[in-house]
């Protein structure tokens, strides 16, 4: 069920109270000069009637030499009044979308996962970039229209009722009947923008998926399909913005058919008076400036209406997500967080995702100092165990504790301090090689930076940039190979240096000769802290002190390399089906280790044990 939409009251003063009403002082300045802009449009439709009756018609040379004067002062006046307001008011439209950015950017950072898969990158750069610049224009449109539009439009109107109040009423005679299709147009254009903002989104999220993926689209020939689906969401979205502005301008063209209706109706009435020598020529000039540029105003004014419905519709959405909750936060009381080299476990823990049920009273014990490894199909609950060590979602029931504290009862800050997370993705920023290893850092000596790049195996690449440490890596390391990303990704985990490494797949996307150089930095890595190894390729884990194998959630086994083939269980299977179909196999020290062709005699299940190890290296 969709949220009513907020009212045009509410979601001002949400504006107010967030972001203007800290720009009192320059508002109050630039309403002053507002005001002396929009009495000086008065002065000029008074100007008319002197103008005309004393000069044009009396021919009054003394009264020349004073009305000229007067016009001059008037638009010097209102030229200076009019660059510092605009000047002003940039400042505070500018600065006020700045930290509304930021406001969102810091919100947004700190959502948790469910969050950002509901929500996609593209859409929620929509939202910072796209949606908060339609605000600063409205920013700026109402606070002229509430200073210089709404000023001249009472200066005119105050002319305009002292040369004759009758021409005034007749001119505005029509302005009652368009207050129901004004309000009708404004409802719509509110709905074709909002409708039209969700399909920005949508563009931005399928810009953002094709860029990131230009590879597989090359690779499968999906240029044209995606030059397709992006023409369908751009061609609709042009259709919505057509409609909007159809609906804005209306308001603006509705206007027009009052002014016009009304001028037609002063020329007939009040050309008689003239005619008849009631009113003389100046005064008709003078009433129909001031008539003439109290219109511009409230055609102005109509097209704020139509751009704060296009802006509120804008404005919502960024609304609702600066109102969503941050479920993971900091405990108002904190723990301090371990100072000795830590064990890390989970106490029957269960973790569901939607109906989805991952973890099922899971416990487990990575001891500290020493090297755990997971193994496990894919969906076995492996990375789960990971987020939930760094709190970037919480279970349901049980606990995870890092050095028997438990980790909801850190601060986020202290606990992820604690850890250091290599993945086979290796993810990198648009920056120098030197910043993605610091990542802002400035304590850091060269001495110790050499250190680490020598220890990551980043030295042996390192001649071979053009710039060195300086050399930019590209999008998401784009210029980088694979092997190279992770040895940075290492050199960044080892000047963090923190006592738990946690390890997921960080070589099994690697050529053997990378696997090689990686393997030897993480081996270094690992070397005196607590590590928790995820791994498919059983070859880098069988010299772990445990291993635990997980299969739907739950433990299934664990033990050391050699007592899990002792077995002959799921790992048995895995391990034989991984490296060799036959009775021997090799251990980490080079010793023949014998393992049943069929391990019905130690494990009775074994063809669902094999079908399940099957599973595990598809």
């Amino acid at each position: 069920m969709s949220t009513p939409p907020k009212s045009t009251r509410e979601l001002m003063g949400w504006l107010w109270r967030g972001y203007l009403r800290h720009h009192m002082g320059w508002l109050g300045i630039a309403f002053i000069f507002m005001l002396i802009e929009g009495s000086t449009v008065g002065g000029l439709a008074y100007m008319m009637q002197p103008m005309f009756d004393h000069v044009f018609v009396a021919g009054n040379a003394d009264a020349l030499f004073w009305v000229s004067i007067s016009f001059f002062v008037i638009f010097t006046l209102r030229g200076f009044t009019s660059v510092c307001q605009k000047v002003i008011l940039s400042k505070i439209s500018q600065t006020s979308a700045a930290h509304l950015r930021q406001d969102m950017l810091a919100r947004l950072i700190r959502q948790d996962s469910s969050f950002h898969q509901v929500n996609p990158p593209g859409a929620l750069i929509q939202r910072v970039q796209s949606d908060v610049g339609s605000i600063n224009q409205v920013w700026r449109s109402v606070i002229t229209g509430a200073g210089r539009d709404v000023t001249q439009l009472v200066a005119t109107m105050y002319v305009a009722l002292m040369v004759d109040w009758r021409w005034t009423l007749i001119m505005l005679v029509g302005l009652p009947f368009l207050l129901v299709p004004i309000s009708i147009a404004q409802r719509y254009v509110r709905k074709k923008a909002s409708r039209a903002r969700d399909l920005g989104a949508s563009l931005a999220t399928r810009l953002d998926e094709i860029f990131h993926g230009i590879v597989s689209i090359k690779l499968n020939g999906l240029e044209e399909y995606q030059q397709d689906r992006f023409a369908g969401y751009t061609d609709d979205y042009v259709r919505q913005q057509i409609k909007a502005q159809l609906g804005t301008s209306s308001i603006t063209g509705m206007i027009d058919f009052m002014a016009g209706l009304g001028v037609m109706g002063v020329v007939l009435y009040g050309g008689n008076q003239i005619i008849g020598g009631e009113k003389s020529v100046g005064e008709f000039m003078s009433f129909f400036t001031a008539i003439g540029l109290t219109f511009d105003p409230m055609r102005r004014l109509a097209a704020v209406s139509g751009i704060w419905q296009s802006a509120a519709a804008a404005l919502e959405r960024i609304k609702e997500l600066m109102d969503a909750p941050i479920a993971l936060r900091s405990p108002p009381h904190p723990k301090p967080a371990p100072k000795e080299l830590p064990d890390v476990a989970l106490d029957d823990v269960v973790l569901n995702y939607s109906d989805a049920s991952i973890l099922k009273n899971l416990s487990l014990v990575a001891e500290a100092g020493k090297t755990t490894a997971l193994v496990g199909a894919s969906g076995a609950g492996k990375s789960t165990i990971f987020n939930l060590l760094t709190r970037l979602v919480d279970p349901q029931a049980g606990q995870a504790t890092v050095g028997s504290v438990p980790v909801n009862e850190m601060t986020l800050e202290d606990l992820r301090n604690l850890f250091s997370v290599v993945t086979q993705e290796a993810v990198l920023f648009d920056e120098t090689l030197r910043e993605n290893i610091l990542l802002g850092r400035t304590d850091v000596r060269d001495e110790q930076l050499k250190e680490v790049l020598d220890a990551a195996h980043v030295s042996d690449f390192l001649p071979k940039l053009s710039n060195g440490l300086d050399t930019l890596v590209g999008p998401r390391g784009s210029a980088l190979s694979g092997g190279q990303r992770q040895r940075v990704v290492i050199a960044r985990a080892l000047l963090r240096n923190t006592p738990v490494l946690l390890l997921d797949e960080a070589t099994s996307a690697l050529d053997a000769q990378s696997e090689k150089v990686v393997q030897a930095a993480l081996d270094k890595l690992s070397g005196g802290r607590t590590t928790i190894v995820i791994a498919h390729r059983l070859s880098t884990i069988r010299a772990a002190d445990k291993i635990i194998v997980m299969d739907r959630g739950e433990i299934a086994d664990q033990g050391t390399h050699e007592e899990l083939l002792e077995r002959g269980g799921i790992y048995a299977d895995l391990y034989r089906l991984q490296f060799k179909d036959g009775k021997t196999l090799v251990d980490p020290k080079g010793v023949a280790a014998q393992l049943p062709q069929d391990t019905a005699s130690n494990a009775p299940e074994t063809g669902w044990l094999r079908r399940l190890a099957r599973k595990f290296i598809q």
